[in-house]
């Protein structure tokens, strides 16, 4: 009689075990894939100003190619999302900081706008495979009681890249000229690559579903804890709480009563990735219209995401205590407030540079806070789907935010009028939280009314 297969639970065994050297390892190169990532998708607003100039444009040219190259991202993260979960997330984070550090470097070499959209559009297919991938290959190895910090932290890595990009930049456009950010952008990738294609292991999830690596998955668990050692040949690994169908149909998310709270985050995202892209990509010119020079002005561009990193934390925390919708609204009014706050700053370099730090504290607090709200209001079996079509709609918001953002500036309106009309798309966010709030809250009611009920006529009976 053959000996019975010693069966193991992969995602019960690493939630038991406390948070190792080697998780930490494979969480720091995410965070490293997503400080390139926010790098290279913050650079072509951060060399606006500097590059219309030496070309001769006029304002708001660039702005066509501000959405090429989110719109490319956006298209990279719906194709290569699914193709990762074929191949492994390894591969794709692998192939996508490859291409984009090579498009990256050929942006440098651009002669005309014609020539900048297209590569644009290619780097925006790169950056678009890394970041879902980085966080779902954090969130697959850490244990689920550090899962969110986890994730919130690697996702640092992004915010770091796109702040501190600002200074890189101001820093390499003073002394070497515009092209050299995408120099830096594009080696910087090439040479970490070779790093990830050498330390970067498989997702141990996506290894454990596949059923034939068996022995790759002991040895990953042996490096999460050199206490866990199986017998590859007389163990079969499995993950338990992964669905049984992969088919999470988009029609659900309009069932039950979730038609009405589906949209209205829809609504949510859209505004807000709206802003962010449309401040972070035109900023550094706005700032240098308003008097700043042009070593500050790619600084202060750097305090959005700089004030994100801090707004993350504080927000995340308020949102675990309270109820979460009225605290987005709540986010939102004030991201609108401090977008504001920076067209009526004029040249005053302190309070331009706090107004900016203020803005991306509420806007970027507000995104990372969003994505948990949605993961939260739906169920296990359409959570991933929620979460990622609010995502893909908010992504449309990206794009147009900074095509109509270079259509303004085109008009030379004031900076005061043109950052306060700016802020206005901040007010439906906020109706739209409130009215989901309401909403929620009014289910919740009628849930707990009809179990109330049941209650009393169970102990009538």
């Amino acid at each position: 009689m053959s000996e019975a297969m010693n069966v193991v639970d992969v995602p019960t065994t690493i939630d038991e075990q406390p948070l190792s050297r080697y998780q930490i390892f494979v969480m720091a190169l995410c965070g490293l894939a997503l400080f390139m990532d926010g790098f290279d998708t913050a650079a072509i607003g951060y060399v606006a100003p500097s590059l219309s100039k030496a070309w001769g444009l006029k304002a708001g040219t660039l702005g066509p190619v501000f959405g090429a190259g989110l719109f490319g991202l956006m298209i990279g993260a719906l194709v290569l999302s699914p193709l990762a979960d074929r191949i492994g997330r390894r591969y794709v984070i692998v192939f996508s900081s490859l291409f984009f550090g090579i498009c990256a470097l050929a942006t440098a070499f651009a002669t005309s706008v014609d020539q900048l959209f297209w590569i644009r559009l290619l780097t925006g297919l790169g950056l678009g495979g890394v970041m879902p991938n980085a966080i779902a290959m954090t969130s697959e190895f850490a244990p689920k009681r550090l899962r969110s910090t986890a994730v919130m932290v690697t996702f640092f890595g992004f915010a770091l890249g796109s702040g501190l990009g600002g200074s890189i930049a101001a820093v390499l456009v003073l002394n070497f000229g515009w092209q050299s950010v995408f120099v830096f952008g594009g080696v910087l990738p090439l040479i970490f690559t070779a790093v990830l294609l050498t330390a970067l292991p498989e997702s141990i999830r996506v290894l454990t579903l596949r059923g034939t690596e068996a022995a790759r998955v002991a040895a990953l668990l042996a490096r999460i804890n050199p206490a866990l050692r199986f017998d590859p040949s007389k163990t079969r690994f499995t993950a338990s709480d992964e669905p049984t169908s992969k088919r999470f149909p988009v029609a659900l998310l309009f069932h039950d009563g979730r038609a009405a709270v589906t949209l209205l985050l829809w609504v949510m995202f859209f505004v807000n990735l709206f802003e962010l892209y449309f401040l972070a990509n035109w900023l550094p010119t706005v700032a240098q219209d308003a008097g700043l020079s042009e070593r500050l002005s790619m600084v202060n561009a750097g305090m959005i995401h700089l004030g994100g990193m801090f707004g993350a934390v504080l927000f995340g925390r308020i949102v675990d205590r309270v109820r979460p919708f009225p605290a987005l609204a709540g986010m939102y009014l004030m991201s609108g407030v401090f977008v504001a706050c920076i067209g009526l700053s004029g040249s005053t370099v302190p309070l331009f540079m706090i107004s900016t730090f203020l803005s991306g504290f509420c806007i970027v607090g507000a995104q990372l806070s969003s994505n948990a709200v949605a993961a939260a209001y739906y169920p296990t079996v359409m959570r991933s789907t929620g979460v990622g079509w609010a995502l893909g709609v908010g992504r449309f918001g990206s794009v147009i935010g900074p095509i109509l953002g270079g259509i303004v500036i085109g008009l030379h309106w004031p900076i005061s009028t043109m950052l306060t009309i700016g802020a206005l798309p901040t007010i439906a966010a906020t109706l739209a939280a409130l009215t989901a709030g309401w909403l929620v809250d009014l289910k919740a009611n009628r849930v707990a009314a009809a179990d109330s009920q049941s209650a009393i006529v169970m102990e009538c009976e």
